[in-house]
């Protein structure tokens, strides 16, 4: 058994926070390595900014202002400048973010991290990418996140679904150009064509207030679009999604360059959902082309690909046999794995003889 210290100071959250209300993904991410590692017979310690502390599935939350300890086998520091130096006497420091790396050349960082030199965790290769080579680390390493195993256990389904598309990101990234298109393109096209929209303000806690003046215009938008078989469903927690995209039939998302991994997809593909993506950042990871959906580079190209999937069942079938055979095998258990081999900690003999 390792001892793992693991810290935030983002958003209000702990552990039971992921089974009662939607949450971002740098946060979800979080709570399910912390999870993952308890798992796996660690000692885990969060410190963040939850409200009380607490166990949850084995994990041990206290508030940050409490403090930190001083030495761990392992730490991992998640995002913030203020959290690279905490902890000093850790045996092993991993800095892990979330978002396109270029806010680390801040001075703020770069400090931080020549000083403290941890191995920086990126979760894909183009997000790896957005870390210039000079940039100080103590080397870099790239971790996919992990599926959540609510969304692992999908049956595969033998007729085709009626025309529902979900969205289930941030409706900052590009749900009014998605808005444009349906109603330009796509709905005309597939006038039977639902888009439910799982997205709203509820999902960033607090920090969600202060984006409420751009979210808003565009969930109105989408409000008023009922006529067109738009329907605004608002975020919801990760049980009831695994139901919403039981009875979907494609996700289109157009992505965003500050997206590293999205896990929205990830999730509907490991549900047998297929997806239309453009071909931004790290959309191209997320989908095997051509056979559990498209990335493209055109809006042309997206909605013919988007009405292609609606209307072709034979396609659709297809495709979604692929997402169940292909996208579901990487699990937090497996990411876990990798920060162990990373923080050169080995997983509790007694914990893995009771898997057996």
């Amino acid at each position: 058994m390792a001892r793992i210290v693991m810290t935030d100071d983002g958003i209000t959250f702990d552990g039971a926070t992921l089974d009662e209300r939607p949450l971002g993904g740098a946060e979800t991410s979080f709570i399910e390595m912390a999870n993952a590692l308890a798992a796996r017979g660690h000692d885990v310690l969060v410190c963040n900014k939850c409200e009380d502390e607490r166990v949850h599935r084995g994990v041990r939350w206290r508030s940050l202002a409490q403090g930190v300890p001083d030495s761990a086998d392992l730490y991992i520091a998640n995002r913030g400048d203020k959290l690279i130096r905490r902890c000093p006497n850790a045996r092993k420091t991993i800095f892990w973010i979330h978002n396109p790396a270029g806010y680390l050349l801040k001075w703020r960082y770069q400090w931080k991290l020549a000083l403290r030199r941890p191995v920086i965790v990126f979760s894909g290769a183009s997000h790896a990418s957005t870390y210039p080579g000079w940039g100080f680390d103590g080397g870099r390493e790239t971790v996919l996140y992990g599926l959540t195993d609510l969304f692992c256990h999908a049956g595969e389904r033998t007729e085709a679904p009626p025309p529902r598309v979900v969205f289930t990101s941030n409706p900052m990234r590009s749900l009014d150009w998605l808005l444009d298109l349906w109603e330009a393109r796509i709905r005309p096209a597939v006038p039977a064509a639902e888009l439910h929209i799982f997205a709203g303000i509820a999902t960033y806690g607090a920090a969600g207030a202060a984006k409420a003046g751009r979210m808003g215009p565009v969930l109105e938008r989408a409000a008023a679009l009922a006529d067109q078989g738009v329907i605004l469903r608002g975020p919801v927690p990760k049980t009831q999604l695994v139901e919403e995209l039981a009875q979907a039939r494609a996700l289109l998302y157009r992505g965003d360059i500050g997206e590293t991994f999205c896990s929205a997809v990830a999730e509907a593909q490991a549900m047998g959902v297929p997806a239309v993506l453009g071909d931004i950042a790290c959309m191209n990871e997320r989908v095997v082309e051509g056979e559990t959906g498209y990335c493209v580079k055109t809006d042309d190209a997206f909605a013919e690909a988007g009405i292609r999937l609606l209307t072709d069942d034979d396609l659709w079938r297809d495709f979604h046999r692929a997402c169940l055979a292909r996208q579901r095998s990487w699990r937090w258990d497996h990411a876990a794995a990798e920060f162990e081999r990373i923080g050169k900690i080995a997983q509790n003999p007694e914990n893995n003889k009771s898997k057996a």
